[in-house]
């Protein structure tokens, strides 16, 4: 059976990435323009900058939930064989589809994160065009919680179908030959 401590611990550290990006989404940088004291230029003035911590803890907390499941079920690959039937089918299937969604959380959070520590170190001069004051789009982060939600529910599902496979294996135990005997 699937250990509910592991599983315990991979939810409260998925709920607490889930939280972060959340935070990270509604704390996101804005900017303005602002001109200067003598109004010969014009530069940005960023605000907050802290969902970019929100943002890279989320990256960590959830990449932790992630190497606990997967060192917890020997990543699908290793250790002793998985019996076949529908608990290894699903196992296989839901280890592919966590894959893939925590791969694009993690692309989504870190590039978020990147995204808004930038800060535009230009200024122009009055009559020209303002400066180009460049954010993190509205969504990146919320969409970095939106897979990280689905990797927190096919990470704990994954894991209780892999658990179940692997505990059902029964090794073949018979005569490996062909039996020879006579018909009667």
């Amino acid at each position: 059976m699937a250990s509910k401590f592991v599983m315990i611990v991979v939810f409260v550290l998925d709920l607490i990435a889930l939280g972060l990006a959340v935070a990270a989404e509604q704390r996101r940088s804005t900017a303005t323009i602002t001109q200067d004291s003598e109004k010969d230029y014009n530069y940005c003035v960023y605000d907050s900058d802290i969902s970019t911590g929100f943002g890279v803890g989320a990256f960590l907390f959830l990449m932790a939930g992630q190497l606990i499941i997967m060192a917890a079920s020997r990543c699908f690959c290793c250790g002793k064989a998985l019996s076949p039937g529908g608990s290894r089918a699903c196992a296989l299937l839901l280890f592919i589809t966590c894959w893939v969604t925590f791969f694009i959380a993690e692309v989504c959070l870190l590039a978020g994160s990147v995204r808004n520590a930038y800060h535009t170190k230009y200024r122009t001069i009055f009559n020209e065009d303002p400066p180009s004051c460049e954010t993190v789009r509205k969504g990146v982060f919320a969409a970095g919680a939106a897979f990280t939600f689905f990797t927190a529910i096919v990470s704990e599902f994954y894991y209780v179908s892999c658990s179940k496979a692997r505990e059902s294996f029964a090794p073949y135990d018979r005569e490996a030959s062909v039996g020879l005997g006579a018909y009667k």
